[in-house]
């Protein structure tokens, strides 16, 4: 199992945090515009172990070289079935410099959507408190 898998499974934001580059980017599924940096990014992953119920990997996929590491994950907000993917990059030092979550339905993505927009600007706040 991967340290990042873990991290999440085991709700160890800080772990989460320790293994994202300084200069990750983040892209989320309902918002256009990456965010870059790691305030925002663990911000905004901190939030989303809030708005995720019943969240679980079910799969783990990896390539020969150990920089790439897909994520499929299956969880709820509120109502709302979610299935979706965590695509991760590695940079030379293991920590991720690049983090791609993709979801679906387009049901879940707008309850995601609502639930994250309703936290944004205590995200926002975290984030800035944390540079």
């Amino acid at each position: 199992m991967h340290p990042f898998r873990k991290a999440v499974e085991d709700g160890d934001h800080a772990a989460v945090v320790d293994l994202l580059a300084e200069d990750v980017v983040f892209t989320s599924p309902v918002v256009f515009k990456p965010y870059a940096g790691k305030p925002i990014t663990a911000a905004i992953l901190g939030a989303v172990l809030h708005v995720f119920e019943d969240f679980t990997y079910v799969r783990e996929i990896t390539d020969a070289g150990g920089r790439d590491l897909a994520l499929v994950f299956e969880a709820r907000v509120g109502d709302r079935a979610v299935q979706g993917c965590d695509f991760l990059h590695f940079d030379e030092d293991g920590l991720i410099d690049d983090f791609t979550v993709m979801v679906r339905p387009l049901s879940g993505a707008q309850a995601l959507q609502a639930a994250m927009a309703a936290r944004f600007a205590s995200i926002e706040q975290e984030a800035s408190g944390a540079s």
